[in-house]
Parts: C-alpha cells; structure tokens; sequence
C-alpha cells in the first residue's frame, strides 16, 4: 500500500470517527468506566446519582425498559438503570394498599394460617419474600393468556408459614389472590403457638383436599417429631419463592428457609399452582423427594439457609443456586452462596463439588462458594474523602439479572451497615464469570461499569485487602494492606504473585492459594472517585477483594496524616480517648504521654473524684512512614467525675405519682402509647410496691422528661415473659426517633437500648435477662456516649447515640409504644436523672442503697 493510500485512509477514517462519535463510540463510553486502555491515565468520571431505597429481600424482574425490585412488608422500587431507585408502594395500608387493595380481605385465605395479626405477627401483618414472574401461558379468569405471577409469603413463626399466589395482568397490580401453595409448621394433633388461635393441626392445611382429590399419598409420619410437633429439621418453613423457567421452557418454584432446607417443586404454567409428586421417593444421589413438598436441594439439620435464587446460564449451561447462611440482622452474619447444577432438581454443587444439601448435622460452613459476608474497606486517618468507610454489614437474601443482550449478570440484595443497626438498602453489584464458571462480584455497587481491556501499569501499586474466607460470622472484615508490584509479586499482609491473564482476567497466588478473577474499575464512595478493583474466588470457595489506593510518596502519607489526626475536643474529656495507631497506606501511629495517671499512652482516662480540680497531661503521637517521622500533641484537660441529678422518680407505690414533685403522675393505656382502656395494678416489689403490666397496658408519661444529650434512666424489670421488640421504657421525640429499653431486642434477643433515628442502632447487653426473676437495669447516654449497666455491670458502651431529646415536649412511656407487643410483668422503681451516671451511683441504685 503507498503512502498516498495510507494517508488517505486514515483521513477517512478520522472524517468518519468525528461525524459518527456517538453511534460508533459513545454509548460504550458512556456505559463504561474502564474508558480505553492508555497506561495510566486518571479515571475520574462524574460521581453516580444514586437514589437509595430500603427494599428487604429483594426479587428482579425486568419489565421493558424498567427494572422492579419486590420485597419483604410489601415494599417494591423501580429503576431504568439499577443506579437511581423510587418506591411506589405502601407497605401494610389497607383497605387502600396498591399491591393487594383489601390486603387483608384479599389474602384471607392465607391469613387463616398465618400472617395477619398472630403470633409473631401480632397487631398486624408478616408479608414477606415474594417473588413475581411473567407467565404467558397462565390463563386468566376472562380466559386470556399471560399475567405477572407474585408468589408471597405469609408468617406467623419461624416455621409456621404459607407461599400464596395472587394474579395481576400488569406489573404494578393490583395483585388478585388465586391461591395457597405450600403450607408448612403444621402438626400431627391439635396445637396452638402462642398468641395465636390457628389449630395448627395438619388437615386445616391445603393437605386434606390434596389427599381427597388423590394427588398426594396419605400423610406421611416422618412430618412430624415422636410428640407430634412439625420435624422442621428435614422440612422447610414455607416461605421465599424463587421462579424460574428450566432449559426446556418447564417452570419450577424453589422455596424454603433456614432448618429444614430448601425444595424445588415443578409448577403448572396454566394455572400457577404447584404440581406435588404425590409420592415420596429419593434422588440418584440420595436427596430426598417428599410427596408434598417437592425435591430437597440444599441444607437442613438446622442449619441456616434461606432466600433461594436460581437461575439458569444458557451461556454455561448450568443452573445457578444462590442462597444466603445466617441470619439477616446486623449481629446475624447474614452472607451469600453459590452453588450450581446440570439439571434444575440437583444435585446442585460448590467449586469443591460438595452438595449444597448437607449430609448430616454438621456444621454448613465450608459448604457453597461464599460471595459476600461483613466487611469493611476501613477508611485509615490520612486515606482521602470522610467518614469510616465502605462495607457491609449482614448482605443477602439476593436475586440475580442475566442480560441477555449484553451479557452482563448482576447481584441485587439488601444491606444493613458498619455503625448503623437494623437501617438496611437495596444494593446491586455486577457478577463476573471465571474461566471455569464460578462467579466473583464486583466489590463496589455497580454504576454503569464494566469490565474492558486494562494495562498492567493501571493495575500496579497499593490496595486495600479483603478476605471473605468462608465462615458464618456476625464479626466485621477489616480490610488490610497489600501492594501488586511491577515484577508481579505481592507483599504486604499477604505475600505471593500476581498477573494479568486476559484483557481484565486476574490471577493472584497468595500465601500458596491461587484466586481468579476479574480487574475491573469501580466507584469508591469513600475517596469519591473511580479506582481500579480485583475480585477472584478459589478452588476452595473463597473470594478475596482489592481496591486500589493513590499513589503518593511517604512524605506525602505522613503529611496527610498529621494535617487530620485529631481526638476531638480534648479541653473536657470525661470518656477513654480512641488513639489511632494506624494510618493510612499503613502507617505507623505510636503514642506518649506526660502524666499517665491523668491519661494513659492507650487512652485510658482517669477522672478526679468528686469535688477535685480538673487534671492536664499530653499526649504525642508519633507518624511513622518508611524513613519518614513526624509529631503531633495535643493538650488533654480531664474533668473530675461529676454525679447525675435526680430528675424524676416513680416508685409505684400503689400509684402513678413522681415523688420529686417536678413532673405530674403517669397515667394508664391500653396496648399503645397513645390510647386508653388500660389497667395497671400493684403488688410486691423489689422495694415496696412495683406496678403490674398485664400485657395489654402502659403507662404514659409526662412530656418532657429527659431534654437535651446527657441524661440517664434507671429500673428494676421482672418481665413474666419476653416477646421480641417488647419496650419497658420508651422515649420519643416523634414517630421517627425514638430510644427503646427492650428486655428482648433484635440483636439476638439481648436486652438492649435500641434507637432509631434515620438509622438504627443497637446497645446490645451481651445476654438476656431472665422472665421472673427481678433485674436492675440502666443507661446512660452522655453526648454520643450511651453505656448501658444490667445488675449494676457496664455491659455495652459504644458513642454516636443519636441525639433525640431535642425538644422539650418529647413523648414518653413505659411498656408501649406505637407499634410492638406491651410488657407482661412488673416495674420498680424508675428513676430519670440529668447527667451520666457514675459506676458508683450505679453500684447504690442496683443494689437499692438510698
């Protein structure tokens, strides 16, 4: 070719990339991050407009160009491109609620076993869990064909359930019920739960008309434990529906949690309904088949499991299991598996070729490829942007998007996170494929990303490292540091080799353990900007995370550092200072200090007694960063320990009255804060008269009994029963922030101070306290610092405690609230004070010293 011709072209070539830019290169721009392969080059990228929704177990279908999340409380959100969510649901209203409309006339049929006002439910509904899918074939009652099938689940105990099916010819519904599927929890003779009037004996499920119409072979006896109760640890809880089309276009529902594992039944298109196989039978590989309900494929024996995903891969043609271990609140260790299978009824297989139905009783831990657990890209003093950091805390009951079009495959699930309780969101990250098939996700949620060619030098330098392992564990992963450096070895906390093995292919031996994956760039929330990432998994299941960090010199490190150490206000320190002993990129931070009996190289305070002078001391930290050093002191002014004040007082002696005199007596509820008809009686107590709570009553309070941030409360609880969420004292600025002393919380059923505010948090005591018995329980909350006491002991002490006395007129009661089951059992002697309490106080006010 001459070089005429070559000029030529290329001139061409040049006219039609400026006329075309758009058509032939900017929507692949605009969609990716990795924007071309220069070495080098700064990604910056405008930062993603999310729009946030708290959406709890999640379920994905794709309806023309918007995405629609469904979950749990009926809550649902839609999107046009997974990044920006809006809810357009209303929860539990009813009669007016927009997916049911006569929520509780429509589902009736459903509620006569279990989730409108009984049991755990009481007071109100336990909607959980659907999962809708297009049926073309299902014909509907005017004889067309096609509907978005929903397929709910509605709960009364953790394994007294029903999954119902209700019909709608438009994705927004509303949703007409149809009928009740799967019953489960049922007993072998007549038997109620607790607040509960449902005869949970076997023929008032739908198994009687199965038997009488011929499709299921009698009752079987393995049901049922030797007294007749539900066997729960071969048999499932009837809740969370999965639907899927198999390979041969043949629709199958899997569904199930926790300790009798997960099922698969195949379902009759027409009709929605579920097709049992009528007989018992076992599996090639010894699974179980139940004659109602269906094929096991994972779990059992008590083991968690639950939130079943599965979804066919024409690309590898495997079907795909997602399921989730733990349990879902942020002290429950909630984390996603994979699993995967030839056939949809099993055997469904980790990347060890373990089943994912387990054995026997033994620990599900090692079993399934662990996907995403707790962790936390903790950001370091000196790192850029703000705050703690990136993680997550308690992730999963996940469903999944396969484009067909692009190939792209996604993650969606509910989150709660670090610090801030049982607040949870919906939250998508891409899914990528190993050569082998095993999925790896996306450290960072997605935005648009994806992944495309990358240069080796992009992939060098700093990152900070998560090891997901494969434990079930409600601990928080920290991440550490390791670096990729040029001669493809790795050091850091971890020491091996790294390398590039396609376009973005990644391959990391670390400390013998060889892990595939992807590079791909992703947004970091933290530093706010687009940062090269790595996620590869191993033959053992186990997938790690990387994220890369700036580039910058250790002077620079050590600069950054000292510009933000700081321990906040020191001049009136009353609390153990928090001194940071590493920084960013790893950097070292080692303390000193002038007077160590004023405040320890640790940050151990010790306050002057009562009435002293205030005490002073330094202390300096030394920045440490390769060869580079650098100081920073700060002046510590300790104030001497200062006793709480008496605000308030209710002894309870055979009446509601406050014996300071400063505040007017309590007056009698019923079931919530706000309403009447109540009855609360008196008997002996701890110290003289206690009041008696029936269940049905409280007590509310004055308005304004605690005003401003530092304040402290003191009871003595004989609960004669603990029901979950239960308040014995409670305190409101309105509706949306709110402090709850709970005998039985949701971390765990501890006794607990729990808060909500915007986010949830969570003061958890360690244990429970015993129904029956008298114990004496306290807090204090002083600035962001709450400390709370059982029996006269410090059990919890954490800091950022919402603020939530900001008002003068907060709302105030003792054993309601707005929402939850009132106490059973007796109160003594309530005491309000301002200020923190002292050990001391502590000590006089749990033994009843006056």
């Amino acid at each position: 070719m001459s070089k005429r011709t070559v000029k030529n072209l290329t001139a061409v070539l040049l006219i039609l990339t400026l006329i075309f830019p758009s058509a032939v290169m900017g929507e692949e721009h605009d969609r990716n991050i990795n924007q071309g392969n220069r070495p080098g080059q700064v990604q910056a990228g405008e930062a993603p407009d999310f729009k946030n929704v708290s959406v709890h177990d999640p379920s994905i279908i794709k309806v023309n160009d918007t995405y629609y999340v469904f979950g749990s409380h009926i809550e649902a959100a839609k999107s046009k491109d997974l990044v920006t969510w809006t809810t357009f649901t209303n929860g539990y209203t009813t009669p007016n609620n927009v997916l049911y409309g006569d929520l509780s006339a429509n589902l009736a049929e459903s509620f006569e076993w279990a989730g409108e006002d009984d049991s755990d439910s009481k007071g109100g509904f336990a909607v959980w869990a659907p999962d809708v899918i297009w049926n073309p074939e299902y014909v509907n009652e005017d004889g067309t064909k096609g509907a978005y099938l929903m397929y709910y689940s509605a709960s009364s105990t953790y394994i007294r359930s029903a999954i119902g099916l209700a019909v709608s010819k438009t994705i927004e519904g509303p949703y007409k019920y149809a009928d009740t599927l799967i019953y489960s929890g049922f007993t072998r003779d007549e038997a109620y739960d607790a607040n509960s009037d449902v005869n949970k004996q076997w023929e008032n499920t739908n198994i009687k008309q199965l038997l009488d119409t011929g499709k299921i072979e009698g009752v079987r006896a393995g049901w049922f434990n030797s007294n007749g109760s539900y066997n729960n640890a071969l048999f499932p809880n009837a809740i969370d529906a999965n639907l899927f089309y198999d390979e041969n276009g043949k629709l199958w529902m899997t569904y199930g949690s926790w300790s009798g594992g997960i099922f698969i039944l195949e379902i009759d298109p027409a009709t929605g309904k579920a097709i049992y196989p009528g007989k018992d039978g076992t599996t090639e590989d010894g699974r179980m088949i139940d004659r109602y309900f269906g094929t096991k494929i994972s779990g059992g024996y008590y083991k968690s499991g639950e939130g079943p995903y599965v979804k066919y891969d024409e690309s590898t043609g495997y079907y795909h299991l997602y399921v989730t271990y733990g349990w879902l609140g942020a002290d429950g260790g909630y984390n996603m598996r994979f699993f995967r299978s030839e056939s949809p009824t099993g055997p469904y297989v980790d990347s060890q070729g373990q089943n994912a139905v387990l054995p026997g009783d033994t620990d599900n831990a090692p079993y399934g490829n662990k996907l995403i657990s707790n962790y936390l890209f903790d950001r370091k003093v000196g790192d850029p942007g703000t705050g703690i950091g990136t993680g997550y805390v308690s992730p999963g009951h996940n469903s999944v998007y396969y484009d067909e079009e692009t190939g792209q495959k996604f993650l969606i699930f509910h989150s709660r996170f670090p610090q801030t309780g049982e607040m949870h969101e919906l939250r998508v990250h891409e899914i990528f494929m190993t050569e082998d098939g095993w999925p790896v996700v996306a450290p960072y949620r997605y935005t648009g990303e994806t992944a495309l060619k990358v240069n080796k030098q992009d992939l060098e330098g700093d990152y900070k490292f998560i090891n997901h392992g494969n434990a079930n564990s409600a601990e928080i992963i920290y991440s550490d540091y390791i670096r990729l450096n040029k001669n493809n070895t790795v050091t850091g906390t971890v020491q091996g080799t790294w390398k590039k093995t396609g376009h973005y292919q990644a391959e990391l031996t670390l400390d013998g353990v060889t892990y595939n994956g992807v590079f791909v760039r992703g947004w970091d929330p933290t530093s706010k900007q687009y940062v090269m990432t790595f996620a590869a998994v191993s033959k053992d299941g186990v997938s790690i995370w990387g994220s890369r960090q700036q580039e910058r010199t250790d002077q620079e490190v050590v600069n950054a550092i000292h510009e933000e150490l700081s321990l906040g206000d020191t001049s009136n320190v009353i609390t153990n200072l928090k001194l940071p002993t590493v920084g960013a990129l790893n950097a070292q931070i080692s303390w000193t200090t002038s007077d160590a009996s004023v405040v320890t190289d640790q940050g151990v305070v010790n306050r002057p007694e009562p009435g002293s002078g205030k005490a002073s001391a330094v202390l300096t930290a030394t920045i440490t960063k390769g060869d580079v050093t650098a100081s920073k002191a700060f002046s510590i002014t300790v104030l001497p320990i200062k006793e709480a004040e008496l605000a308030a007082q209710y002894s309870f002696e055979d009446n509601l009255s406050e014996k300071t005199g400063s505040f007017t007596e309590g007056t009698v509820t019923g079931n919530r804060i706000d309403n009447t008809g109540g009855t609360i009686t008196f008997a002996e107590g701890k110290s003289g008269k206690a009041a008696v709570f029936n269940g049905e009553s409280g007590v509310r309070l004055p308005n304004g009994l605690i005003e401003g941030s530092s304040y402290s409360v003191s009871l003595w609880l004989k609960p004669d029963q603990l029901t979950a969420f239960t308040t014995t004292f409670f305190g409101a600025r309105d509706a949306n922030n709110w402090i709850s002393l709970v005998p039985s919380g949701p971390a765990s059923n501890n006794t607990m101070v729990w808060s909500g505010s915007g986010r949830w948090y969570d003061a958890p005591a360690g244990l429970t306290i015993k129904a029956g018995e008298w114990s004496h329980v306290a807090f204090s909350v002083n600035n962001g610092v709450i400390t709370l006491y059982v029996n006269g002991e410090a059990k919890f002490e954490g800091t950022n405690f919402p603020d939530i006395f900001t008002t003068d007129n907060g709302t105030f009661g003792l054993g309601v609230n707005w929402w939850d089951t009132p106490f059973k059992g007796q109160m003594d002697e309530l005491l309000i004070f301002k200020g923190a309490l002292t050990q001391d106080q502590v000590n006089k006010l749990a033994t009843l010293s006056k």
